[in-house]
């Protein structure tokens, strides 16, 4: 299964696979796709995955065989993160399973996030296999979450499960399996209508300091 793009009570629910849905270079771009019809035709946006994963992050198998690509590739991740973190649009995420590492940031870039209660993982496990966070994917989280949630999540490598995800403030709710995507719907349903050269206005405003990480040069 490849991402797809499907409406719900005139919510966009995207589903970004039933595999990993690590980050390959056609990923990401079916990704940058669905978002372009949604830009297109204004509405609040579900991201949400189907199976055991939500996403386990970068494709390092991929990496490991374009290993000349690497600056160009997290390139194009961050600047994903940074096109979602200032959508304009009203975004929430059902976490239906595993999440690490660039999978967990690409949850942190919409606005709320729900997490099944009962089954998977957040983790930033990037301590543990001794990957340090780029500026911009470092300034992504830190803006997302309080001092306390960053320091916890991020220098520890610890496996969250939802009630905990929840009690540290990384996600804003859990639900059982099928509830989730119902909930994660119900948080943007009511915003639809709201103007998005606004929207996306205020937002940019609100993470001019982690889209600029994000984007920088020196991340290419």
């Amino acid at each position: 299964m490849t991402t797809t793009l499907t409406q719900t009570d005139g919510v966009y629910v995207l589903d970004i696979g039933d595999t990993e849905n690590r980050f390959s270079p056609d990923w990401m771009t079916s990704v940058n796709d669905a978002l372009d019809k949604v830009v297109a035709a204004p509405a609040p946006l579900v991201l949400t995955a189907t199976g055991k994963f939500y996403s386990n992050g970068l494709d390092l198998d991929w990496l490991g065989q374009n290993a000349d690509q690497f600056e160009s590739y997290v390139a194009d991740v961050q600047a994903l993160l940074a096109r979602l973190l200032v959508l304009p649009v009203p975004t929430a995420t059902a976490i239906n399973g595993h999440a690490f590492g660039a999978g967990a940031m690409l949850a942190m870039t919409l606005d709320w996030r729900v997490m099944r209660e009962d089954r998977g993982f957040f983790c930033f496990p990037e301590v543990d296999i001794q990957i340090p966070f780029t500026p911009g994917m470092a300034a992504l989280i830190q803006a997302k979450l309080t001092p306390r949630a960053a320091t916890d999540s991020m220098t520890t490598g610890r496996r969250f499960p939802g009630p905990d995800a929840l009690a540290a403030g990384i996600v804003d709710g859990t639900a059982p399996d099928a509830e989730l995507l119902e909930q994660a719907i119900a948080r943007v349903a009511p915003l639809a209508g709201k103007p998005a050269e606004t929207l996306g206005k205020i937002k940019s405003t609100m993470y001019a300091t982690a889209v600029a990480a994000l984007t920088a040069e020196e991340a290419r």
